[in-house]
Order: structure tokens, then sequence, then C-alpha cells
């Protein structure tokens, strides 16, 4: 009970309304278990959490349907985690 009492002491994340606090990527049979354990874990947050599912593929800006259908053509380049989509564009040699 060391500090039980007067100032508190320690530092805090300063967030906006509205900022995503956690991001999670899963396999979509274990999207159930991992909603379930964030709506458990915002108990532990002060103010108030929304647990949201996005239709975006893993960190990328593309849909579900977008990425399939680009990975099937062949125009996406893996960047670590995000993929780049390949425009066509450019020297005729890279295309």
């Amino acid at each position: 009970m060391r500090g039980a009492f007067g100032k508190p002491t320690g530092t805090a994340a300063r967030v906006e309304m509205g900022q995503i606090l956690i991001s999670v990527r899963c396999r979509e049979k274990d999207i159930a278990t991992v909603v379930e354990g964030l709506r458990r874990a915002k108990a532990k947050f002060a103010g108030k959490q929304r647990v949201v599912v996005s239709k975006k593929w893993g960190f990328t800006d593309l849909t579900r349907d977008e990425y399939l259908k680009l990975r099937a053509e062949g125009r996406l380049e893996y960047r670590g985690v995000h993929v780049k989509v390949l425009t066509g564009r450019g020297p005729i040699a890279a295309n």
C-alpha cells in the first residue's frame, strides 16, 4: 500500500476521443474470442470504449474482397505487415 494517500504518482497515456487504443489482427475463426477478450478488458480502462470489428484486411486500407481480388491478379507488393497496390504505371520493365 505504499503511496496509498496523497498525490497520484506516475504517468498515464493521454488519449483523444475516438482514438484507437488497441488494434488486433486474428483469423476469422477467432474473431468471437478476441471480441470477448476486448469486451472484458475495456472494464480496466477509464471512460467508455467500444469494440469494433473492421471490414479491412489486416492493417491495410483494403477490404477483404478487394484484397483477395488484387492478390489473385498479382497486383500486391508485400511490405511487412502491410501491402502496396501496384497500379501498372511506371517503367515497362517493372510491369
